[in-house]
């Protein structure tokens, strides 16, 4: 795949030898990895909210025994709602749309330009929606 960020060559060597058809390409990898890391920042979130708010450690304690990372992206109770507090639901909805992403095969690309996101972006913030220039222009248009 053409990459005008050089993203793919960054890490040519990463993983250890040259690349076959049975080998996985350098970006697959890094979804993976990603992939990984968005499910252990939800499980994060979900544990830390379970120790610091009374109301939806009862929610949890309620529900059927599921995988932590589960818990958000599952029918969401109202109840569960409230006890989030915005940052952190914003942060439950953006993981959980990135994790749609890898799904479908878009995890990565710009939703502004199609553009593929650096590498060094997503390792940043695993659940970039923008590239940075899309993302400083949408910035500077906001009030």
């Amino acid at each position: 795949m053409n990459d005008s960020d050089g993203n793919q060559n960054a890490n040519a060597n990463e993983d250890g030898g040259s690349q076959g058809p049975e080998r996985k390409t350098d970006w697959q990898a890094l979804v993976e990895r990603m992939e990984q890391s968005l499910l252990s920042l939800k499980a994060e979130i979900v544990e830390n909210l379970i120790a610091s708010n009374n109301d939806f450690r009862e929610i949890v304690e309620g529900m059927d025994p599921k995988d932590l990372a589960d818990i958000a992206s599952d029918d969401i109770d109202r109840r569960m709602i409230e006890a989030l507090g915005s940052q952190e639901l914003k942060r439950l909805q953006s993981i959980d749309a990135a994790l749609t992403r890898i799904k479908r095969g878009r995890y990565g690309y710009c939703i502004k330009c199609s553009k593929r996101i650096p590498q060094e972006r997503l390792e940043a913030i695993p659940y970039a929606l923008m590239c940075i220039d899309c993302k400083s222009k949408d910035e500077r248009r906001r009030p």
